[in-house]
């Protein structure tokens, strides 16, 4: 990768989750607060979850990720209710539901730390763009999370109309700063939603590789790298 002079980051997933899939992240928690569903219960829950915040304006563009994940939760553990995989009074309801927010939002913070450390870097070193499938909301995520700050432009699905794996959002990612896309390594956790469209547009890509929704395997040398630690970015300078 000879001349990189930009990057373009992916958010979900990639800078809040070090490359584990959300469902993932959200049925560890599931776990961990000991929730009464089997793990396809909760994959159903999770499915209806995403749809229906995808088809519907639910998530306001002043949301912060705290009141997105509280959203989230609810309408995933709402599911398991009136689908009968969960009997829960009101109380059990709020305790649960509580419980996996603060849980799953305490680590989301710490990762986000982390992301923010060697974003701080590379920002010293290169132009920044955040290409992300998102709600609406993503600039008030950012700032929530001191991230905001890093990049000279963002590229939303929900405000340009044009969703990932469909190459042609990084092409928008790359014209934000004006270089080509040679010029231009793409990093996220997805390779069907990141690496393989950042190919087809004409960056470089790596892929922050880390716990998956299925069990599928990659191709690993179609990627310029694989990473399991956003800091290799730095580290490889």
């Amino acid at each position: 990768m000879t001349m990189i002079k930009g990057y373009i980051f992916d958010y979900g997933a990639t800078l809040d989750t070090a490359g584990c899939h959300w469902g993932q992240m959200l049925w560890h928690a599931y776990r961990r607060q000991q929730v009464p569903v089997t793990e396809q219960q909760f994959r159903d829950a999770y499915v209806y979850g995403e749809r229906t915040l995808g088809n519907n304006p639910i998530i306001q563009p002043d949301y912060t990720f705290y009141k997105t994940l509280q959203v989230k939760i609810r309408l995933e553990m709402e599911q398991l209710c009136t689908s009968g995989a969960w009997d829960a009074d009101e109380e059990m309801f709020r305790k649960k539901h509580d419980a996996v927010l603060e849980d799953v939002y305490d680590k989301v913070k710490t990762i986000t730390a982390h992301s923010r450390e060697v974003l701080a870097v590379l920002h010293k070193r290169y132009p920044m763009v955040l290409v992300s499938n998102f709600y609406g909301n993503i600039a008030t995520v950012l700032k929530e999370f001191g991230l905001d700050i890093f990049f000279k432009s963002i590229v939303e699905s929900a405000e340009v109309g044009i969703r990932k794996p469909n190459p042609r959002i990084f092409t928008i990612g790359v014209e934000r700063l004006g270089l080509k896309p040679e010029e231009m390594v793409v990093v996220g956790d997805s390779f069907y939603k990141d690496i393989e469209p950042a190919l087809a547009a004409g960056c470089h890509a790596i892929w922050m590789k880390g716990e998956g929704w299925t069990k599928k395997e990659y191709d690993e040398s179609i990627p310029d790298k694989v990473i399991t630690d956003l800091e290799e970015l730095i580290n490889a300078e």
